[in-house]
């Protein structure tokens, strides 16, 4: 799912699915029919396949409705505990255990920690059991002509779904997902599936929705191509005196200019290390930390600050209790 800050797959049923707009359904709209002029050329693409796909495409209400209230638009100390519970640790320390082999050849091989692997697959799907409830070529194809604020990334996406498609020989009407449109339990973008999934097990396919050794190496995969740094800090804790931050401090920069403009941090960060002041509204105050390096890796998988805290404070406990010795009962 990635660069984009819809956070995870949500369980909404999904309102009676109508066809687009115009009479004729989608194809009909001169809009579309642009769309499928230019997919055919750039991907090429046979355009009455295409025509044929999003023919079969419906509009839905809730989708729209979803996407214009996303998890992150809530303050941190309502956002934290949606991911930060205990049975989803729980489920994280099962998956490790579960999975252990393969998760540890992941990290060996792209050098990203198993609890940041599992973190991700735990914030994105709860391990397997929420992948969404639309069909991907339903949520595309809506967000893409009915959604404006974000239309031309939709499009993208959807011109990648379509080549995806095509690609593994699906029917475009087949794949499940998120109200946004990303699928499986890592909750790939199309653009993204078609990048950094990976065949980890070598069976020929890759398979992010039912393979578990796939869904692993592919979500270290993305983390390892957009630079994790192995063994390096995600985010250390800071002070701000300064009443509310200039908006310049919450976006990218460096450690030794937050510290220039008065952000106060642990002295063993590099003043050359990229960095982000993050602001945790509590419900008495506001935390803060900095986002190192890898902090900003995260960001790539979701745009949203709330989301990479909570992926790595969701690592940490996860580690934290499969270190935790066993308790027995007394006798």
């Amino acid at each position: 799912m990635i660069a984009l800050s819809a956070g995870c797959s949500r369980a909404i049923k999904p309102t009676p699915a109508t066809p687009g707009p115009q009479a004729g359904g989608y194809p009909a709209r001169p809009d579309v029919k642009t769309f499928i002029a230019q997919t055919a050329e750039s991907e090429k693409l046979d355009p009455a396949w295409i025509t044929r796909a999003l023919g079969e495409a419906r509009h839905q209400d809730a989708i729209i409705a979803a996407i214009t209230r996303p998890y992150e638009a809530r303050p941190w100390y309502q956002y934290r505990p949606i991911f930060l519970t205990d049975a989803r640790v729980t489920a994280g320390v099962q998956f490790w255990n579960a999975h252990a082999a393969s998760l540890a050849r992941a990290q060996q091989t792209y050098r990203v920690p198993v609890s940041m692997i599992v973190a991700i697959i735990g914030i994105e799907s709860n391990y397997g059991r929420q992948h969404g409830g639309y069909r991907v070529l339903d949520a595309l194809t809506t967000l893409g002509f009915d959604y404006p604020p974000r239309g031309g990334f939709f499009r993208r996406e959807l011109a990648e779904f379509l080549l995806m498609c095509h690609e593994r020989g699906l029917d475009p009407i087949t794949p499940m997902g998120s109200y946004a449109g990303a699928m499986g339990a890592p909750q790939f973008m199309p653009d993204s599936y078609r990048q950094y999934a990976v065949d980890f097990n070598g069976d020929g396919k890759r398979d992010i929705w039912d393979d578990w050794d796939d869904i692993i190496g592919s979500v270290a995969n993305y983390f390892h191509a957009h630079g994790w740094q192995p063994d390096a800090l995600i985010a250390v804790p800071a002070a701000w005196q300064g009443g509310t931050p200039p908006a310049e401090l919450l976006t990218p920069t460096t450690v030794g200019a937050l510290r220039q403009a008065g952000v106060f941090m642990s002295a063993g960060v590099a003043d050359d290390e990229t960095a982000l002041l993050v602001a945790l509204q509590q419900q008495d105050g506001v935390d803060y930390w900095v986002g190192l390096h890898n902090f900003s890796v995260i960001l790539q998988y979701n745009k949203s600050a709330l989301y990479a805290m909570a992926a790595t404070d969701l690592a940490v406990e996860i580690s934290r209790a499969r270190a935790a010795p066993v308790q027995h009962a007394a006798p």
